[in-house]
């Protein structure tokens, strides 16, 4: 499905205020309600429009700990392992790469304990062959919108 000007501005501003009513958003638009609540509904059968959140502060409600894991896969049977790790509630994203790391996962702890129980899980998944887990010190930007 291509995006027009009009679903790119409802996006973009569903983005920055998923709680705005369609009749604020067509004010805001300067469009009617009906198309803005048509164009809503086409993007959500289209699955451009997965879902509704809150964009909370991870460190807030006590995940202070962020880890990025580089995975290594033996025989080409990364799928099956990215599919495994996905299940994981801790994983926030699993990104399926170029270069010599097959997998890139990015999850969140609440404490070091948590984090040493994930990577020992990830070694024992059938077809991981190395793990190497970098442990974020400071976070300038976490921010997946794309405003």
């Amino acid at each position: 499905m291509a995006l027009d000007e009009i679903d790119e501005r409802i996006l973009k501003n569903l983005l920055v205020d998923a709680r705005q009513s369609a009749r604020q958003l067509a004010l805001r638009l300067g469009i009617s309600t009906v198309t803005v609540l048509s164009r809503i509904k086409k993007l959500e059968k289209e699955k451009i429009i997965k879902g509704y959140t809150a964009i909370i502060d991870h460190e807030k409600v006590g995940y202070s700990l962020t880890a990025i894991i580089e995975i290594m896969a033996k025989n080409d049977k990364i799928i099956g392992i990215e599919e495994e790790i996905s299940k994981f509630e801790n994983v926030c994203g699993v990104y399926d790469i170029t270069g010599s790391t097959d997998t890139i996962i990015v999850a969140k702890f609440k404490e070091r304990d948590e984090l040493s129980k994930f990577v020992k899980a990830l070694a024992v998944i059938p077809n991981v062959e190395n793990t190497i887990t970098h442990v974020v010190l400071n976070t300038a930007k976490e921010d997946f919108r794309l405003t």
